[in-house]
């Protein structure tokens, strides 16, 4: 099958839309690509086949997958076509029976080419390939039918990875123009709003942000601090103690009241005029994670009354983002940063988690302030900050001054790995707390990160 004949077909079937389509981010796109029911038609599926054997005719791999679910039957014709083993990742990781996560048989080491539909931002495609990698399996070359992105073999090149695709988006315009299935007109509309997307760096303006994440930002100029301090101690002679050698170096400090043994009324008052006078903001890690009637509780009553002092508190989203009007509704002045990720080994937080994390904060900017997750290296924090809503912050936990893991499975990356990758304030407990010179080593995480944040954002 030639491509104009391709193209022209994946139109007639409905495969490729002009319109009005609103996406998932909410956004109205002017054309729409969804080459699910490909898989009805058995002409269009042997062209697709062909183009692609022809397309990967020369590349050097040993089993090839598709990306469930478009991807997956056009890779078993083409595994079949070409007498190559097809393996595919499932979905969500198996927590039973043998708990393989690849279906098929492979041998430790072995080279995948890996098939999809479509690339957008290539999100997708660098997971799929990390899963895989995690697995024993190696991935250098991808293939996809419809390259819809600005710059997909960029975006996969900085991860090592090539792209291949049979046909792009200015190819499709330009065969569906001159076929007369669309005008000219349409054409430059969606063109438009593609170099659009690339452009909109900024979900959210600034005018909707909450004011405290304003004014964090703010703080951190002034005290040239990007330093939290997670100070967890069980007694308020430890932690006045601590906090009387540290707190000119940190921006924030992260509390667990209900750890101190002999917490009394006299605490908050004393806390809030150590965060006034040595100038950092509180940030009480409770991490609210049950329904919405019950975290109000939590939050505004009982002995501890944290809306009332705790500038920044930690939520869980595992009960919806409805948890985050249980907190804040009816309250100002008051905001949060979303658990997406967590550094421990072995923890439960999955992609397909994280990525409504962060959407729950793109649509709640007033209460939510940023978000805390850990990533295994710079690239890897990379993509996570990219996905981020423009505005919101990156806390990140696990740092250190030298990287490694302790023997609770907590793993830490450099001061600099975390600042280069994208985060704007890290969080540091016992790197500082467990010192002989607490002040002082506070002091030189403040300057590494501090100048780290600076390199980066210059």
């Amino acid at each position: 099958m030639k491509r104009e004949e391709f193209i022209e077909k994946l139109f007639e079937i409905g495969a490729v839309k002009f319109g009005k389509f609103t996406l998932k981010s909410g956004k109205v796109s002017p054309f729409y690509f969804d080459l699910r029911d490909m898989i009805s038609y058995p002409e269009l599926l042997d062209g697709i086949v062909e183009l692609l054997v022809e397309k990967i005719r020369g590349l050097e791999f040993d089993v090839l997958t598709g990306i469930p679910y478009t991807a997956l039957p056009i890779a078993s014709l083409v595994a079949d076509r070409i007498k190559k083993p097809l393996i595919y990742m499932r979905k969500e990781e198996k927590a039973y029976g043998t708990g393989n996560n690849v279906i098929g048989k492979y041998q430790p080491g072995a080279v995948c080419l890996v098939i999809d539909d479509l690339i957008t931002t290539g999100e997708s495609k660098i997971e799929t390939a990390e899963r895989l990698e995690a697995e024993g399996v190696k991935v250098k070359d991808m293939v996809v039918v419809i390259d819809r992105s600005n710059n997909g073999n960029e975006i996969l090149g900085r991860s090592g990875y090539d792209l291949h695709s049979l046909i792009t988006l200015d190819e499709i315009l330009a065969i569906l123009t001159k076929g007369k299935y669309i005008d000219d007109a349409m054409a430059l509309k969606v063109k438009d709003f593609t170099n659009g997307l690339a452009e909109d760096k900024t979900e959210i303006k600034a005018e909707n942000l909450n004011p405290l994440t304003i004014k964090l930002q703010e703080t951190m100029k002034r005290k040239q601090s990007n330093l939290i301090l997670s100070l967890d101690v069980t007694n308020q002679k430890d932690f006045f103690e601590i906090l009387d050698k540290t707190a000119f170096e940190i921006v924030m400090l992260k509390t667990h009241a209900d750890i101190l043994e002999d917490y009394d009324q006299s605490f908050v008052p004393k806390l809030k005029e150590y965060a006034r006078k040595y100038d950092f903001h509180i940030f009480e890690d409770r991490k609210f994670a049950d329904i919405g009637n019950t975290v109000r509780m939590q939050y505004r009553s009982g002995i501890y009354k944290i809306a009332e002092w705790a500038e920044f508190v930690t939520v869980h989203l595992v009960a919806g983002a409805a948890i985050l009007d249980g907190l804040f509704g009816g309250i100002e002045g008051r905001s949060s940063f979303l658990l997406a990720r967590m550094s421990s080994k072995d923890n439960l937080i999955n992609e397909a988690y994280t990525r409504k994390v962060l959407e729950a904060g793109r649509k709640n900017p007033e209460v939510v302030s940023g978000f805390i997750g850990h990533g295994k290296d710079k690239t890897d924090i990379q993509r996570f900050k990219a996905k981020f809503p423009a505005g919101m912050m990156l806390l990140m936990p696990g740092v250190k001054l030298e990287s490694g893991t302790d023997n609770l499975g907590q793993q830490y990356l450099t001061v600099e790995e975390a600042i280069a990758g994208g985060a704007d304030c890290i969080i540091v407990g016992r790197g500082i707390i467990k010192s002989e010179d607490q002040g002082a080593t506070a002091k030189i995480y403040r300057e590494r990160a501090w100048k780290a944040y600076i390199y980066r954002i210059n």
